[in-house]
């Protein structure tokens, strides 16, 4: 931060559905990543050089009341968010703006939080918002930086125990995983294998998944986002599971791709250990020092040399190809990889070089519409100081024939 600024962020809303109905309350990943405070309404204020050392790091909480723990269960109390969060300092929301204003006489520059992931494409007005909209009305004549670029770099890069809960939620999928190859079979339904899922994962405390599951049969495997999971299974068709537990906040993202019937046809198995190869051989070009855009080109060639193995592509399809969209395109379309971490799409900034400890997916596809059905495979890696990756998903099955084994297990 700049000299003699403060920064704030604030908790997410509660957002409503309709009549009194509202969603699950899911917290803001900046203040719980700060502060480890996962509640609604809830302030975090940093000014590094205050002159006032208590308030140096402050937390805002909802004033709890027997009132409230009776209807909506207990909230923090001052103790308990000291210890949630080592913060020393903490005030009842309703004071915010007094403190505030003290605070304001005291600092030049204000830190506003804003959403500036690359993927991002918001329209609604986040309390994040509201606070930043009526705080520069106020005071109009500060200056103003942005936090995001710092959490970016921040985020992106995993502490011990941030990877320990990555693992946890590798080890929840893990467990669901196994639990659903003895499970599926010809004429099970998509949404049946998601009960299954869901309650491996929640009975081994996840929250549930990570992000919308899919579970996608057949040509379902083809739309890339399809959520829909409400399809029957067929016989000899092959059914794609997008599908992760998250633990503590902390994501996973797997992709694993299997025969409803127990056993891939010759053409299934081949394009299956298509994806495989080029999964296993991406992994290691997650090195330090490796570029965003350098690594997909050189995934791209990977992709290009399976897809003429396969007979999808030709010679000719490569030379007359477009630059801009490459042949290969045409069965693999989407990113091979991307930061995982509080969010499944998490946290990192796409034009700096690969760090050790920063976690990515690698997730390759093939995707043959004609031929009706898809693989994409997935697994979610640590980047080491030297050498290959970490896989923190390394003991969930993937090979083809370790695949149809376990699934014909008596």
């Amino acid at each position: 931060m700049k000299p003699n600024s403060l920064a704030v962020f604030n908790s997410n809303d509660i957002y409503p559905i309709s009549a009194d109905s509202t969603m699950p309350f899911d917290q803001h990943r900046d203040i719980f990543y700060l502060s480890g405070v996962d509640q609604e309404e809830s302030v975090l204020v940093l000014f590094p050089d205050c002159p006032k050392e208590k308030h140096r790091e402050i937390l805002f909480l909802k004033e709890t009341s027997e009132h409230i723990a009776v209807w909506e269960g207990e909230k923090l109390t001052k103790d308990a968010a000291y210890k949630t969060s080592g913060i020393q300092t903490i005030y009842w929301l309703q004071d915010l703006e007094k403190i505030l204003f003290e605070l304001t006489t005291q600092c030049d520059t204000f830190y506003i939080n804003t959403n500036e992931h690359y993927r991002a494409n918001v329209e609604t007005e986040t309390r994040e918002d509201r606070f930043t909209i009526w705080l520069l009305a106020k005071y109009p004549a500060h200056s103003v930086a942005k936090s995001n670029p710092i959490l970016q770099e921040l985020r992106a890069v995993k502490n011990p125990i941030e990877l320990a809960l990555m693992q946890k939620a590798c080890d929840i999928t893990e467990k669901g995983f196994r639990r659903i190859l003895n499970f599926i079979k010809p004429n099970v339904w998509e949404y049946e294998i998601e009960a299954e899922l869901v309650h491996e994962f929640i009975k081994n405390r996840s929250k549930g998944f990570a992000y919308t599951p899919i579970i996608a049969s057949g040509n379902n495997a083809n739309v890339l986002h399809y959520i829909e999971n409400n399809q029957q299974c067929k016989a000899g068709d092959l059914i794609l599971l997008d599908v992760a537990a998250e633990y503590a906040n902390y994501k996973s993202d797997l992709t694993r791709t299997v025969p409803v019937s127990g056993k891939f046809t010759d053409r299934q198995k081949a394009v299956y250990n298509a994806v495989n190869t080029v999964k296993k051989e991406a992994t290691k070009l997650l090195v330090p020092g490796t570029y965003w855009e350098q690594y997909h080109v050189e995934v791209g060639k990977l992709m290009t040399s399976e897809l003429l193995g396969l007979g999808l592509l030709d010679k000719a399809d490569v030379q007359n190809e477009d630059k801009n969209w490459p042949a290969y395109k045409k069965y693999f379309m989407h990113g091979t990889s991307h930061h995982i971490g509080l969010d499944t799409h998490d946290y990192g900034l796409l034009h700096l070089p690969i760090e050790k400890n920063m976690v990515f997916t690698v997730e390759p596809g093939i995707y043959i519409p004609k031929e009706g059905f898809g693989i994409r495979l997935e697994d979610d890696v640590v980047v080491q100081k030297s050498g290959e990756p970490l896989n923190l998903m390394g003991n969930i099955p993937i090979e083809a024939d370790e695949i149809e084994a376990l699934m014909n297990q008596p």
